[in-house]
């Protein structure tokens, strides 16, 4: 049986833990290597059995307890090229730290495969990441993205979980207090999807047979839970859909739930 939980999933930091009897993997770890340890801890994961860390970008949200994370275990680190790079750069990870690029036809961690893909993100080559458990079930990460490209559609089409970015609601981000530019920048292709996009999708990923919808990285300066919640569950009910009867549907936060598989 396989095990999801996200540890963490804002504009503040991110870090997924999946796993299954055989080991586990992390995707991302932009919290402190502390709080870490202590999220895995709250959910019964002993740090020494994760078999890799996966990152999607080198935003600071994204690596920020990298280095010591992964050294102070010996966790090899897994990643695109341009982001390996990205993270050299800003000093995210050091020569002591187990790096390698991850292959484009994917590889096994934990008992699982995994596989990246890119997407569209203000960042050197950002990517998301599809899994397959021992069991055949296929999870997904797509977060920071702009805009939802072919390429991730089919990336994600038919997983039977995936956490998937509801960043900003556009009427908040375009009255709130951010400055032009950056406005422009998280509504741009290559910013983050917005609650009406992450519904649009959800849809179209719940006609391909996906069950379980976590959302994900949502902004505390432009959402609110509940809108993202919202924006989505009523896409799914005018698709024709009932909640807790054909899809199962949370907002992550900071109580963790462990879904299992």
């Amino acid at each position: 049986m396989a095990k999801f939980c996200s540890l963490y999933s804002s504009s503040d930091g991110n870090c997924t833990y999946i796993g299954c009897s055989q080991g586990g993997i992390l995707i991302d770890v932009g919290i402190s290597a502390k709080r870490t340890e202590l999220a895995l801890n709250d959910i019964g994961v002993d740090p020494r059995s994760l078999a890799a860390i996966f990152v999607t970008h080198e935003h600071n949200d994204h690596v920020k307890g990298i280095r010591v994370f992964a050294e102070r275990y010996g966790i090899k680190v897994f990643s695109s090229e341009g982001t390996l790079l990205g993270m050299e750069d800003i000093n995210a990870i050091t020569a002591k730290t187990k790096t390698e690029i991850i292959p484009e036809c994917g590889i096994e961690a934990g008992g699982m495969f995994v596989r990246a893909f890119r997407t569209p993100h203000d960042s050197r080559e950002s990517t998301g990441y599809s899994i397959v458990t021992p069991d055949g079930k296929r999870l997904a990460v797509a977060t920071d993205i702009g805009t939802v490209t072919d390429t991730v559609m089919n990336a994600v089409y038919g997983s039977d979980l995936i956490l998937l970015e509801s960043n900003h609601d556009i009427g908040m981000l375009q009255n709130g207090p951010y400055p032009y530019f950056l406005k422009q920048r998280i509504l741009s292709n290559h910013g983050h999807l917005s609650n009406e996009k992450c519904a649009e999708t959800a849809v179209k990923l719940m006609e391909s047979g996906t069950t379980r919808f976590v959302l994900g990285h949502l902004s505390k300066e432009n959402n609110i839970p509940s809108l993202a919640f919202e924006t989505t569950r009523s896409a799914m009910t005018m698709a024709g859909a009932t909640e807790n009867t054909d899809y199962l549907l949370s907002v992550a936060g900071s109580s963790n739930p462990v879904i299992a598989l």
